[in-house]
């Protein structure tokens, strides 16, 4: 009986001392056991200085296949990491990378002519695009989208525009209910043109330029309606402007 309790108790004693010598120096030694790294912030950085803060963390990256897009953002910045800033992780730890694409993704507008300039603005902001000038020109229909801008041409349902470009807005004013005569524009150069229909109440339509051999280039040599024709404010003026010999 005394033989077996001794052996009992060298037998637990051998597992206590293994037990200590697994936990204490073989785990630590194969695991890093208690050994952590704080996940460094790489929110904004772009891929080479996030790559150089991970290596000098002991972490590595692999960098996700789907890319995002962000105007406030240069072109292959981090916009988010898995695991996220601060998170404790073993020394060695992949960290997942989502970079800003290098170019904007297009977006195709719907068709926004004659909706309410609110309802406008909040698809805009939806399609991820932003609203730029306001251009209130004499119309019968208030706060009504008559046409949309883009870089001071005009453009329509279907026009493909890089995402968080600016688009212009020509509104109506509410005042379109005066009969105005088309002034004479033919013979006019284009800008003065263009200024004499905004100057009426009218606004510029579809500029076509057409090689013309009795007309300079930059000046007009045709209008629709013509002069002296009555229309109502706010409506459109279409242009034919002769152009160089190429």
């Amino acid at each position: 009986m005394k033989k077996i309790f001794i052996h009992l108790i060298l037998i637990i004693s051998a597992s206590i001392l293994l037990g200590f010598l697994f936990l204490k120096i073989y785990l630590p030694t194969h695991t890093n056991h208690g050994e952590t790294v704080s996940v460094p912030d790489l929110s904004g950085y772009t891929f080479d200085e996030a790559v150089n803060i991970l290596e000098k963390s002991g972490l590595n990256y692999e960098v996700s296949q789907d890319s995002g897009y962000s105007v406030d953002a240069p072109a292959l910045a981090v916009l988010k990491q898995i695991p996220p800033a601060e998170d404790q992780v073993k020394d060695g730890r992949k960290i997942y990378l989502t970079l800003n694409a290098q170019n904007a993704p297009m977006i195709k507008l719907p068709n926004l002519v004659n909706l309410q300039l609110k309802n406008v603005q909040e698809i805009l902001a939806n399609l991820g695009l932003e609203r730029g000038e306001l251009i209130y020109v004499p119309d019968i229909a208030i706060n009504v989208v008559l046409e949309l801008q883009y870089k001071g041409q005009p453009i329509a349902e279907g026009f493909e525009i890089p995402k968080g470009e600016k688009i212009d807005l020509v509104v109506g004013d509410g005042l379109g209910n005066q009969i105005l005569e088309v002034p004479t524009l033919t013979g006019m150069d284009e800008i003065d043109a263009e200024f004499l229909i905004l100057g009426s109440g009218l606004r510029v339509g579809e500029k076509v330029y057409y090689q013309n051999d009795t007309v300079p280039p930059g000046y007009v040599f045709r209008q629709a309606p013509p002069a002296q024709t009555q229309v109502k404010t706010g409506e459109t003026i279409d242009l034919w402007i002769s152009r160089k010999e190429n």
